[in-house]
């Protein structure tokens, strides 16, 4: 457990001189040790085929500051890379598309290359880990935990930007087509920008308090619903698309994704389904006959067999990539600014679960590292984590993205490399920054085909709800506890199920926009599942004290343990040929 670089209090070791890191720098890049190394590189890309004899010996394992070659931490960290890949792009293209502002080609393209270089800018901070000068906290965790685009913010979305074309706040054709709405983006990275700052003053919170007041108990039951307010937006994919055509309507939207596409079909058409099948199919195969690399990647090889599918069948429409430029960068295209007052209760939610999110993934990639997860260090790395992400989420709307997560797939890829080391986070990076400066590639990804990016999303939004299962399992199943869950899960399914059901509260229609606001906001939230869910189980964990029965008493004997005793010396007389009463006759006619 090497934590050397980040103790808390005073390096007393000796520092080391430019001099001597240059001369480490110029022996990693020019001997095969430092270039190469002894690694066994065919672990990474042996499959697991039945008739193929497995390795009985485990790869070595590289700490958080262990030497590794520059090879390895450049293989490893473009794994991490294409781990983060579907996670990454997929907020923005649905963001942009016709389940969220209906942006035009450029827009998207945009979006989907400034996610990229972002999450690459902004992991470094987390895994660099900055001391805040003469104070005892930190920025980051000195961890590969990395940020990328977050799923959480997208039911959110999805709802403000249908409120904003339904109260007039984005335009709409006269025959009801929803146009492209670059304000209404604006102002959900605005507002998250704003809702941020909560994050940033939480994490100078001790993380026995957060945990106290936000336990497993609060966030299991709402990540579980985010993930599964998600799918139906996968789903939809799946089917040929989530927007207007999925209704079946006449005119331009009869077929997915509109008139004049290529290779249009109705949604639902059987051709749809069969594309989405092969990415969730070879998502499966990867799995149980992949390498270690290819089972890290399998989501982003599911995309690629898909992609080669539908471009062999002729869905692809090269336009979009042909127009694109050749590179691209913050800032290329901008969107105008303000506050929207309705999401502001929602966002603060989302920023709730992502403090969650980020300390659980942080004792995850701890535990996985192989690095003290209690004790004052392990506190550090959860303050410096959260403040980064806090931070993260602030500057990201700044540089014209949703609020970002921290990552939980990575643990995966350290857990199945057996790498920790900071060198692999730094190169995940950098790939992730070469990956969106050509925007080539984010054009090749904006043109995806629906039926194959919902394949895929089904896949990462179910994996988002048995996260929060999985959470869930941890807590004790206390008759307190379980009224907690049932109490919050009734209202935050039925939000999710029916999510008009508060639409005809509130009737005012008078000219008191601030009024107008707040009655939006709280419709908002009530016809937001997950947020219905968080606010209803914070307030009952705080209000609902323990029962006296739901307390486990160290030792006590129980209906299960009370006759344990009595129970073995019976089965030992029994198994001597004894009957219960010290003769053997019983015994024998029993057998």
């Amino acid at each position: 457990m090497d934590d050397s670089p980040d103790k808390i209090g005073p390096d007393m070791a000796p520092k080391r001189s430019f001099g001597d890191k240059g001369r480490g720098f110029l022996r990693a890049f020019t001997t095969r040790e430092g270039l190469v190394g002894d690694y066994d590189y065919a672990f990474l890309f042996k499959p697991n085929l039945p008739f193929m004899r497995k390795s009985r010996r485990a790869a070595p394992f590289f700490g958080l500051n262990d030497k590794m070659p520059v090879l390895l931490a450049l293989l490893l960290g473009f794994q991490h890379a294409l781990s983060m890949l579907a996670g990454i792009i997929t907020p923005p293209i649905i963001l942009a598309g016709q389940g969220g502002v209906n942006l035009n080609a450029s827009d998207a393209q945009y979006l989907v290359s400034t996610s990229l270089i972002v999450c690459g800018l902004l992991s470094a901070v987390q895994i660099t880990r900055f001391h805040i000068y003469k104070s005892p906290y930190y920025i980051g965790t000195g961890l590969i935990s990395v940020v990328g685009t977050s799923f959480t913010v997208i039911p959110v979305a999805t709802g403000a930007f249908a409120q904003m074309y339904a109260t007039g706040f984005c335009p709409t054709a006269a025959d009801g087509t929803k146009l492209p709405c670059p304000k209404g983006y604006g102002a959900l990275i605005a507002t998250g920008t704003v809702c941020a700052l909560l994050e940033v003053l939480l994490s100078f919170t001790r993380p026995t308090v957060l945990k106290k007041v936000f336990p497993p108990l609060v966030t299991g039951p709402t990540v579980a619903l985010i993930g599964i307010s998600l799918i139906e937006s996968g789903f939809k994919d799946w089917a040929g698309g989530s927007g207007s055509c999925a209704t079946r309507p006449d005119g331009q939207f009869s077929v997915c994704p509109n008139v004049g596409a290529p290779h249009a079909l109705p949604w639902g058409s059987a051709e749809y389904v069969g594309l989405g099948f092969s990415v969730f199919a070879t998502i499966i195969l990867c799995e149980r006959f992949g390498s270690p690399i290819m089972k890290s990647c399998a989501v982003v090889l599911g995309l690629l067999v898909g992609c080669i599918i539908a471009g062999a069948t002729g869905y692809f429409s090269a336009s979009g990539i042909n127009a694109a430029p050749a590179a691209s960068f913050i800032w290329v295209h901008t969107f105008p600014l303000s506050i929207y007052g309705p999401i502001v209760l929602p966002l603060l939610a989302v920023y709730i679960v992502l403090m969650m999110e980020a300390i659980g993934d942080i004792t995850a990639t701890c535990d996985v590292s192989r690095l003290e997860v209690e004790g004052p260090l392990f506190d550090s790395r959860i303050q410096g984590g959260v403040l980064a992400d806090g931070i993260n989420g602030l500057l990201s709307g700044l540089l014209t993205i949703t609020p970002l997560s921290t990552f939980a797939q990575n643990n995966g890829v350290i857990a199945l490399t057996r790498c920790a080391n900071r060198k692999a986070g730094y190169a995940a990076c950098f790939f992730l920054l070469i990956m969106g400066i050509f925007s080539k590639f984010a054009a090749a990804l904006v043109a995806i085909p629906s039926a194959v990016l919902g394949g895929m999303t089904t896949f990462l939004f179910s994996a988002v709800a048995v996260s929060g299962v999985r959470i869930i399992s941890t807590v004790p199943f206390t008759r307190r506890n379980r009224f907690i869950l049932t109490a919050s899960l009734a209202l935050g399914f039925g939000a999710t199920l029916v999510p008009n059901w508060f639409a005809y509260v509130f009737t005012y229609s008078g000219g008191n926009r601030a009024k107008q606001g707040f009655y939006n906001a709280i419709v908002l939230v009530c016809e937001t599942g997950f947020a219905l869910t968080a606010f209803v189980s914070i307030f009952l964990n705080l209000v609902l004290q323990e029962e006296v029965e739901d307390e486990v008493v160290e030792g006590a004997a129980t209906a299960n343990t009370a006759d344990d005793e009595a129970d073995r010396e019976e089965w030992k007389r029994i198994e001597r040929g004894q009957s219960v009463s010290g003769g053997s006759g019983d015994v024998e006619k029993a057998r």
